[in-house]
């Protein structure tokens, strides 16, 4: 056998060991299912803790914390957690988000129930925390309708189609979109909360006002967090199929992490 013939069987070994031991290395780093459900109850833990906080901050600090540091803080923590846990587990931190990524075939049925247990989970625990060191303020920011029922209602419709439209649009351009993806989720969670919350408070996510509900018990009209953002997301997952056809790899990957 040649010097040169001996040398290509030499490299095409090496290259092949290495290439198993980087699967090996990467199967060993994939999240297991307790690290992906960790995740989503942090997630969901910092969002509510923000966002009911920053709601009951208003009152409490006089005005020193204003409404547009109010509607900007959710989107501001939801950008920094999906640059922190977004390949963990795919940075849902919403019931809807998940249902959305499951209707569009990104993300396993099954897998559901845990997702939306750890969602509630960490925004129970949020507004456990945010009573016990700023007292029942302000229901312990339960997100409410300022403008009315049906206004409310149709404004948590359309603010929900939007940040799932999003979603899911980054999601299947992740090759493209990058790490970006978390400027443009948490910047249309601003936008929404910049414009929308004197109406309905721009919840778009039924763990973030349940947890606070649950907790203070005031329940007058947290149906409206309930139907409002499931139908947007609903309405947005047609879209993505009208426009986007089947989902992609991308999106896969992108919804359940590594």
């Amino acid at each position: 056998m040649s010097t040169e013939a001996i040398g290509s069987t030499t490299d095409t070994g090496e290259q092949a060991s290495q290439g198993t031991a980087q699967a090996s290395t990467e199967e060993q780093k994939s999240p297991t299912i307790w690290q992906k459900l960790l995740a989503e109850t942090l997630g969901t833990f910092l969002l509510t803790f923000v966002a009911a906080g920053s709601s009951m901050m208003m009152m409490i600090s006089h005005g020193e914390v204003t409404d547009a540091a109010h509607s900007v803080a959710p989107g501001l923590v939801i950008m920094a957690m999906i640059y922190s846990v977004g390949g963990i587990s795919g940075a849902h931190f919403n019931p809807v988000v998940t249902l959305a990524f499951t209707l569009r075939k990104d993300f396993p049925w099954k897998r559901i129930p845990g997702y939306w247990a750890a969602q509630l989970l960490g925004a129970v625990l949020a507004a456990l925390l945010l009573q016990a060191i700023l007292d029942p303020v302000k229901h312990v920011g339960a997100t409410v309708p300022h403008f009315g029922v049906i206004p409310g209602l149709v404004m948590e419709i359309v603010l929900t189609f939007l940040l799932v439209t999003v979603i899911l649009a980054t999601a299947t351009n992740k090759g493209l979109v990058g790490h970006n993806a978390s400027i443009a989720v948490g910047g249309t969670i601003a936008l929404c909360g910049l414009f929308a919350d004197p109406v309905s408070g721009a919840s778009m996510n039924p763990a973030r006002s349940l947890g606070p509900v649950l907790i203070s018990g005031y329940w007058a009209d947290a149906w409206i967090y309930l139907i409002g953002p499931f139908a947007g997301a609903l309405l947005a997952v047609a879209v993505a199929w009208l426009l986007r056809g089947e989902t992609t790899p991308e999106a896969v990957k992108t919804a359940q992490g590594n």
